[in-house]
């Protein structure tokens, strides 16, 4: 009996040592980055030159996220506060552009006066391009680097983030793949690393007393934005319900926090060169009741004009576009974003498809409806979506603009308050430089039956730092992650960090923190300020801006 349980043990011992031996030979990262965001390029290519093997898994075909997928209009005031990787690359985007051969539909001469932020020629930096000179400069730093690149790779969901303990060992992707590592990154604009590794988040809106934030919460905007259009499907008719996308009673008390996010919408790129310009067709499906309130506010205020006012022209080069939503009723889809951050990859497709949907027939509405008056249709032909733009996904941005999912609640959160100044955060690793802002939230009838909206704000602030413990969760949950997109900030606060030259900048900050954590062999919560400050200013990241007196 004894040699029976010996035997049995010792098979037991053998089949438990299995999968570790059968996984030896498993590739093993110094650094893995989930995510190949502008903020997992810059972590990535400052590992790699660092000395550390590193390995960033993309899910999509590109790498560069919204950068390479039409937004080309950089958003940062103050120019000289990007530094490190993030200057490097719109110094590259300067270089390309001062070539002659980059110019096939205009010349740079022309192009410079049209837009005021593209360039700042005493830095030597530009920050207004095309998608496909973004993606191949993105492509030369990674390639150039010696990062290993997996693309169109997904976190398996659940159970992706192998965990022992307090710790992640390994990564396991739908396609089977699985990879080691000893530290990690979440540069994905979603999160779902943070969330698969167990780390404490939020989706949505902080309630103003959580804080103290006076911008937080459900934010209503003024009745008369829009008492002027009627919200039932007949003027006039309650009985006859609601157009699509408006809530049949208000979301909550003013202040109060819930689980929406502002509105998405994908940053399309168009050209009105005739030979490079591919005509936008009517969307499968096509529900011209979706854009009924757009039809009634052109009724009444028909003098409006593409461009400034219907959505946004915004001048890349070779006379092409960077449009994104622009007033009240534009290619926000509001109301239908909500569910993103949280969703399965099949119903993530779903609602990318429904946004597409949206913001294609909202062009479509523009350039062929008769209730469009007709000046208003002939400017909106003059558009169509680039030959020479995303050719592999029928020239449509593959990605759509997530401009908030989840936001980690790490060792400190980012708030309203650091932003306008009144906190001021000891052990910065990057600055933020540009206003509190969010679009739509949602759209609603109130008790008087007048369509209301609510979400969006705008309020203008000074440069501040951002604390390297918004990029670190708690050390209990994860000691080896960092998150520098779906980083610790509220609501408020996010709408200010989260522009792209921020996310490089956070990217490379997580990046040589890793670094100093796999030098010393501790977590990353355990590297001292101390050590890591020196590495930032060597990186050329800009910590401190001059104090000025804060914002009200």
């Amino acid at each position: 009996m004894q040699t029976r349980f010996r035997l049995l043990a010792l098979w037991l011992a053998l089949a438990a040592a299995w999968p570790a031996r059968a996984r030896e030979s498993e590739p093993v990262a110094d650094l893995v980055i989930y995510g190949g965001t502008g903020a997992g390029i810059a972590a990535a290519v400052e590992g790699a030159r660092r000395g550390h093997r590193v390995v960033l898994i993309e899910p999509h075909r590109r790498l560069g996220g919204l950068m390479t997928n039409g937004l080309g209009a950089t958003d940062m005031w103050e120019k000289d506060k990007v530094g490190g990787f993030a200057r490097e690359f719109y110094a590259a985007i300067h270089a390309h552009y001062t070539q002659p051969a980059a110019w096939r539909h205009e010349t740079r001469a022309d192009y410079l006066p049209r837009h005021r932020d593209a360039v700042a020629e005493d830095l030597r930096l530009q920050f207004f391009f095309e998608p496909s000179v973004a993606q191949r400069i993105v492509d030369d730093f990674v390639r150039a680097a010696g990062v290993e690149v997996w693309r169109r790779e997904r976190l398996r969901r659940p159970g992706g983030a192998v965990k022992a303990g307090n710790r992640l060992i390994a990564l396991e992707l739908e396609s089977g793949r699985r990879i080691a590592g000893r530290i990690f990154i979440d540069a994905s604009y979603e999160g779902d690393l943070l969330a698969e590794a167990g780390v404490s988040h939020v989706v949505g809106r902080e309630g103003r007393a959580e804080f103290g934030e006076t911008r937080a919460g459900i934010t209503y905007l003024r009745p008369e934005r829009t008492a002027h259009l009627d919200p039932f499907r007949v003027r006039g008719d309650a009985a006859s319900g609601l157009l699509p996308g408006i809530l049949a009673a208000p979301p909550g008390e003013e202040g109060e926090g819930d689980a929406r996010v502002q509105a998405y919408t994908f940053r399309v790129c168009l050209t009105d060169v005739p030979e490079n310009r591919v005509p936008i067709a009517q969307p499968p499906g096509y529900d011209t009741a979706r854009y009924e309130l757009l039809a009634r506010h052109l009724e009444r205020h028909p003098k409006q004009t593409v461009g400034p006012q219907l959505f946004k022209l915004t001048p890349m080069p070779n006379r092409k576009t960077d449009s994104n939503n622009q007033g009240m009723f534009s290619t926000d889809f509001v109301g239908a974003s909500h569910g993103w951050a949280t969703a399965s990859y099949a119903e993530r497709e779903r609602i990318w498809q429904q946004h597409r949907d949206y913001v294609q027939g909202f062009f479509w509405f523009l350039q062929n409806d008769p209730r469009v008056p007709a000046d208003v249709r002939e400017q909106a032909l003059r558009w169509g979506l680039p030959r020479d733009e995303f050719a592999e996904t029928g020239h449509w941005p593959e990605q759509l603009y997530v401009r908030e999912a989840r936001r980690m609640r790490g060792h400190a959160v980012v708030t309203e308050h650091d932003c306008t100044g009144h906190v001021v955060a000891d052990d910065p690793v990057a600055l933020g430089a540009y206003a509190l802002d969010s679009h739509q939230v949602s759209m609603f009838v109130d008790a008087e039956g007048r369509l209301r909206i609510e979400g969006a704000f705008w309020h203008e602030v000074p440069p501040y730092g951002i604390s390297r413990r918004a990029l670190e969760p708690r050390e209990e949950e994860c000691a080896n992650l960092l998150v520098p997109v779906c980083v610790s900030a509220t609501h408020v606060a996010y709408g200010s960090l989260r522009m792209e030259p921020v996310f490089m900048m956070l990217g490379q900050a997580a990046a040589l923190l890793a670094s100093c954590a796999l030098d010393q062999g501790t977590s990353v919560q355990r590297v001292p300020y101390a050590m890591l400050e020196p590495r930032l200013i060597a990186a050329g990241l800009p910590l401190r801006a001059p104090v000025k007196t804060p914002r009200p």
